[in-house]
């Protein structure tokens, strides 16, 4: 589980543990957030840079054979395109994109000698339709949805499911980031995107947990490159 130390990854590896599985608990630093959550949920700690291939491949030797991947960590900046910096942009890509691509291959070799596997990857709302001064963000989680599908088709006759959960806005520390590019509280934030959502608010990290509980499921074999939108409503789209 990456990005676990907080938001969304944590609600998921929360609930995959209740669940019965064994979490390995992924962040970029071993920081409380990652420790007390390991004690939680009695999970396993894999700290590491996934924008790094080489400390993917080390952290996934060190956990072993890996049958359910869930993959949510994300960076995010924003910025207008014209002024975007050029550094920001590709360590949005290479830790959004680039990362997910690392964990893929690095877990591959266990799931196919089990002949069993799910990879669930957390895209996002603004990966189907975008979103202004977010274009490495949007294009990043853009390319997860294209991956999903790609891997869908070329690893389904293996018995490796993969499927995507685009999430509309979740109430987690991530606002802080819209927030700040509005110059605004983020109490503020919150309130502005739920009057936008036809279900009156933004969402809840359990809700985005729930979604990914149930693509983990062994019995769930059908459902093969999918994106399920979990926005209350905002997006009604076939991406």
């Amino acid at each position: 589980m990456t990005g676990a130390g907080q938001g969304i990854g944590r609600a998921v590896a929360i609930r995959l543990a209740a669940e019965g599985a064994t979490v390995a608990v992924n962040d970029l630093v071993e920081d409380e957030r990652v420790t007390g959550l390991v004690t939680e949920i009695s999970g396993i700690p894999a700290v590491a840079d996934v924008s790094d291939p080489a400390a993917v491949a080390a952290m996934v030797a060190d956990l072993g054979d890996v049958d359910v991947l869930v993959v949510n960590h994300a960076y995010m900046s924003m910025g207008a395109v014209e002024d975007y910096d050029l550094d920001d942009w590709w360590r949005v890509v290479d830790t959004n994109l680039g990362g997910t691509f690392h964990l893929v291959q690095a877990v591959l070799p266990g799931m196919r000698r089990a002949g069993f596997g799910r990879i669930v990857v957390i895209s996002s709302e603004w990966g189907v339709i975008g979103w202004p001064g977010a274009t490495a963000y949007s294009a990043s989680k853009a390319g997860l949805i294209s991956l999903t599908k790609t891997l869908g088709r070329e690893l389904a006759p293996e018995g490796i499911i993969v499927n995507a959960v685009a999430p509309g806005v979740v109430d987690t520390p991530q606002l802080e980031v819209d927030a700040a590019a509005e110059g605004i509280p983020r109490e503020e934030m919150v309130a502005r995107y739920g009057a936008e959502i036809p279900m009156g608010r933004v969402g809840r990290p359990d809700e985005i947990a729930a979604a990914v509980a149930m693509l983990t499921d062994p019995r769930m074999a059908s459902m093969v490159g999918q994106v399920v939108q979990v926005n209350g409503g905002s997006t009604r789209s076939r991406a």
